[in-house]
């Protein structure tokens, strides 16, 4: 017998945000062989618009929760929807780090549908914003601390997934993660004041990209000693996560919501992913997931109608989200530098793909880390994109890819006893690379940190000597 929790977003404030879902999973498990009676489902009901509560609050109050199920076999199954996946991914994490200060409930199954796992950039908007968001707020004020968690490139969401990244694959002992995310968003829940709302490449709310949990870490530095300032790539892929894309469906609403409205596509693919029981299953469904998701971007092309006007034509490119983190060596952030992508040989910025840039955004409290969208497509080169309804018709020529792509670094401290030298990519490497359809690649560029001999010498003058104003000298080695 199975024990399923379902795990709410952000800001919701009554159980009639899961929508059909539960009693329609109910029915249809018996048929696949799953035993879901309704005493083994439970509702969740946390708090989150409240600005004193944190993530870690939210945290242990779902271990708590968790103790009161006296779970006969001390497991269960998750389903978790928007910010519930971190919650959950959190928990897993306190589990594993302070195992006597929390449960040792195992969870075999989390199933998170739209988490905003690497948070989304609708978070810095701002508490009166949100509240105006019908498809997310739903008419109250959202909790400070819970966005700072969600604002993109934060510290908390990084940790997280950087663990989650470097860490083992999970499914080798028994626990299967799933992701399943909306392709678009609902047109009909669009605020004109805030275009994230409308964004292709997301849900409306959490970006593909950002709810994939296969992801990748790569970090760019010099390459040994001396003063050389080209910086070369390493970088570290995550363990395969089940990452399936529910066509047509949205973050929430009542007509396209991916949990909300209960889609067919989400009924089914959860119930594939409740009768994994190892680690041959859960990677064949990966591969079955991973074929769906490529027959999903072949049919790129939405029409959405605009009343008596000619469609508005959305091109669904997969997109790559690029979060980067300036520092130098010393782990001091790198504030005022700039960044600059460049394309092909000689690299040269002009020769960018044009449209490649989707969307940049600093976060509020750590300026140095800056949020990238990219069109993956774009960057890639593409082929000719036709009207499905009138194959002759171009909706956008082929598309050729510049790569290798590079980038220069222009720290905004050129000179002093401590500064920063511009430094660039190494010519052998491509940023191209490091991206991929669909995910997010967190990149650390991490500059020399020069230090010049004035800040520290030796004298055998006896007499008194004003160092006020220093000589620089040579930056030492």
């Amino acid at each position: 017998m199975t024990t399923l929790v379902f795990v709410h977003g952000w800001s919701v404030t009554n159980t009639s945000t899961y929508g059909l879902l539960p009693q329609r999973l109910q029915a249809q498990a018996a048929s696949a062989g799953i035993a879901l009676a309704v005493a083994d489902i439970w509702l969740s009901e946390y708090v989150s618009f409240d600005d004193v509560v944190t993530m870690a609050d939210v945290v242990r109050g779902f271990d708590h929760a968790l103790r009161d199920l006296h779970l006969q076999d001390a497991s269960f199954v998750c389903i978790t929807h928007s910010t519930g996946g971190p919650v959950v991914r959190e928990w897993l994490r306190a589990q594993r780090d302070r195992p006597q200060a929390f449960s040792t409930i195992r969870l075999t199954h989390l199933m998170m549908l739209a988490p905003a796992n690497f948070g989304s950039a609708l978070a810095q908007l701002g508490k009166s914003v949100l509240s105006r968001l019908r498809a997310w707020a739903g008419g109250v004020e959202p909790g400070q601390r819970i966005l700072d968690w969600l604002e993109l490139g934060s510290s908390e969401s990084l940790s997280l997934n950087l663990d989650h990244i470097h860490g083992d694959d999970v499914a080798e002992r028994g626990q299967f993660l799933f992701v399943l995310t909306g392709d678009r968003p609902d047109r009909s829940l669009y605020d004109h004041i805030n275009s994230y709302t409308g964004e292709d490449g997301s849900d409306g709310v959490v970006r593909i990209a950002a709810a994939n949990l296969n992801a990748r870490h790569a970090v760019l530095a010099r390459q040994g000693s001396g003063n050389d300032p080209t910086l070369a790539i390493n970088a570290t892929i995550s363990p395969r996560t089940a990452f399936k894309l529910i066509p047509g469906a949205a973050h929430s609403g009542s007509e396209q919501g991916v949990m909300s409205a209960a889609p067919q596509a989400t009924v089914d693919a959860l119930l594939r992913c409740l009768q994994v029981r190892d680690v041959t299953g859960y990677h064949q469904l990966c591969d079955a997931f991973d074929a769906e998701n490529a027959q999903r971007d072949a049919a790129r092309v939405e029409k959405e109608p605009v009343g008596p006007f000619a469609p508005r034509i959305h091109i669904h490119d997969p997109r790559s989200m690029l979060v980067i983190r300036l520092t130098d060596e010393a782990g001091e952030p790198l504030l005022g530098a700039r960044l600059l992508f460049e394309a092909g040989l000689p690299p040269n910025p002009d020769w960018m793909p044009q449209g490649f840039m989707l969307d940049r955004q600093a976060n509020s409290r750590q300026g140095h880390v800056i949020t990238f969208f990219l069109n993956h497509a774009l960057l890639a080169g593409t082929a000719r994109v036709a009207d499905p309804d009138n194959s002759r018709r171009t909706l956008r020529a082929a598309m050729d890819g510049h790569r290798p792509y590079s980038a220069t670094i222009e720290p905004g401290d050129l000179t002093g006893l401590v500064h920063h030298a511009i430094a660039s990519t190494a010519s052998s490497d491509d940023l191209f690379l490091i991206l991929a359809p669909h995910q997010t690649t967190v990149l650390d560029v991490v500059l020399p940190r020069n230090v010049r001999e004035g800040v520290f010498r030796l004298t055998q003058q006896r007499e008194p000597e004003d160092f006020s104003n220093p000589v620089p000298g040579d930056v030492i080695p």
